[in-house]
């Protein structure tokens, strides 16, 4: 699934509210921008069995922790990376895990590894990038929604 149809399907798959389809499709072209800056169209995303996305702690040398989600470019290195028996690895299209991103409140990054059976090299996109982009996006939609400015509730941005 390429990139358009990822997101035709993230606009098809909102809640039908009459606000929420409208908001993704105003956001989609930032998913769109940072997933082209990556090599793939999907990732695989380790899970519990409950569907809960594997969220690691990592901690830097001064101590500074941040809490990521490791995205694979198969299932073979994903599967490298499972250490308890009730964790999967499932194929994610890239717009979906960005947009999911805005969505994991502890979440400080996702970590894509791009190159099959490298997992030292890998981009990082940290979500206080994507929520200031998404931002910009959101902003372009209020503004041009003059005729009713109240569209976008006001906990989203």
């Amino acid at each position: 699934m390429d990139l358009e149809q990822q997101i035709q399907t993230l606009i098809k798959n909102a809640p039908q509210d009459g606000n929420t389809p409208k908001i993704v499709e105003a956001i989609a072209p930032g998913l769109k921008l940072l997933a082209e800056q990556l090599k793939h169209w999907q990732y695989y995303i380790l899970q519990t069995s409950s569907q809960n996305w594997v969220l690691t702690t990592l901690i830097s040398k001064s101590g500074v922790e941040k809490r990521v989600i490791y995205a694979f470019p198969n299932l073979k290195d994903a599967s490298l990376s499972i250490s308890e028996d009730n964790i999967v690895a499932v194929p994610i299209p890239t717009i979906h895990i960005l947009f999911q991103m805005i969505a994991i409140q502890p979440l400080d990054s996702l970590i894509f590894f791009e190159k099959a059976g490298d997992l030292t090299t890998a981009t990082e996109v940290k979500r206080e990038d994507v929520q200031k982009l998404i931002n910009v996006y959101l902003r372009q939609y209020q503004a041009s929604s003059t005729s009713n400015p109240s569209k976008i509730p006001p906990d989203i941005t």
